[in-house]
């Protein structure tokens, strides 16, 4: 699989590609987000969350580590910029909470490289100016590949959205 990078227009584009996310994710995926404070890893997610059904607001778990959204299926949104140490993670909880019955997006995963699981997708997020944003992904294993697949096709036909396809992987 080629690298893939998907830029979006504005906020409600960061948005609608959360959306187009939701149709392909199952139970026990995994989708890391990185990037700057304001990059849009929480925009992303509430897309995700809307696309799941999840009708209640979503907003960043910084304080709270990880707050759970009833959709479809469970959304598990993790934030991991408050945690020092990679030991809290058992505390939490963690691996038992990414191989259950939801899709779990998890904020700031890059911080340790242990919580990043051999299965997911890993989204940067860049700010390219105020509005617009680059998202690049990187699938892990094969679910990793068919998530991603899936869901930049599904966001090449968005408005405010396009695709690139770089080098293989």
């Amino acid at each position: 699989m080629s690298s893939l990078t998907i830029l979006t227009s504005d906020n409600a584009a960061t948005i609608a590609c959360g959306v187009a996310l939701a149709p392909f994710v199952e139970p026990g995926d995994v989708v890391v987000l990185s990037g700057d404070l304001g990059a849009g890893k929480t925009q992303l997610t509430k897309g995700l969350a809307a696309g799941l059904g999840v009708t209640e607001p979503v907003t960043s778990p910084t304080f709270n580590i990880l707050l759970v959204h009833e959709g479809r299926i469970p959304l598990y949104h993790f934030d991991l910029y408050r945690l020092e140490r990679s030991e809290q993670l058992t505390d939490l909880d963690y691996w038992g909470t990414l191989e259950a019955d939801g899709v779990s997006a998890v904020e700031w995963g890059d911080r340790f490289s242990e919580a990043i699981p051999e299965q997911c997708v890993i989204v940067r997020m860049l700010v390219v100016d105020d509005d617009s944003r680059a998202l690049q992904v990187e699938p892990r294993g094969e679910r990793g590949r068919a998530l991603a697949a899936a869901w930049t096709g599904a966001c090449s036909a968005l408005v405010g959205v396009a695709v690139e396809r770089g080098e293989d992987l």
